[in-house]
């Protein structure tokens, strides 16, 4: 018997809803990157972009635990000397928490072209409003 190869002409796609509300951010973010990647369909294979599409709601409502919102940075460069900007994640989930979100998953999806395209699937909207209901997303509970 052989082993299974996915194909990517005929992976099955479906749509998952994550509510962030009082959950830690790692958590969410490791449940979403697996729904991404598709390591949670038995068909899963590594070279094949076999995941599904994701919504995360309530991204302001995650939690950081510990002191990671007075101790935990954002850093980026703007590309100029002496250009490294820093932000404290106490105000980067104040202003921006889906980003916040996006950067957690982002680390956990791998860096390659199936990795980048899986994060063309991920939605994050700060409310409990989304614009995907024709979809028919089913709701994940965990």
């Amino acid at each position: 018997m052989s082993t299974f190869m996915a194909k990517a002409n005929t992976v099955a796609r479906k749509w998952y809803v994550i509510d962030a509300a009082g959950k830690p951010l790692g958590r969410v973010a490791v449940k979403a990157a697996d729904l991404l990647r598709g390591k949670v369909k038995p068909e899963f294979t590594p070279h094949v972009d076999c995941g599904d599409f994701v919504v995360v709601l309530n991204a302001e409502k995650a939690v950081l635990t510990g002191k990671k919102l007075e101790k935990k940075m954002y850093q980026r460069h703007t590309g100029y000397i002496g250009g490294l900007k820093e932000v404290k994640y106490a105000t980067l989930m104040q202003e921006r928490p889906e980003l916040a979100m996006e950067l957690a998953i982002k680390g956990m999806v791998p860096d390659t072209t199936i990795g980048r395209k899986a994060l063309t699937r991920l939605h994050v909207y700060r409310g409990n409003e989304h614009k995907h209901a024709a979809q028919k997303p089913e709701a994940l509970e965990f």
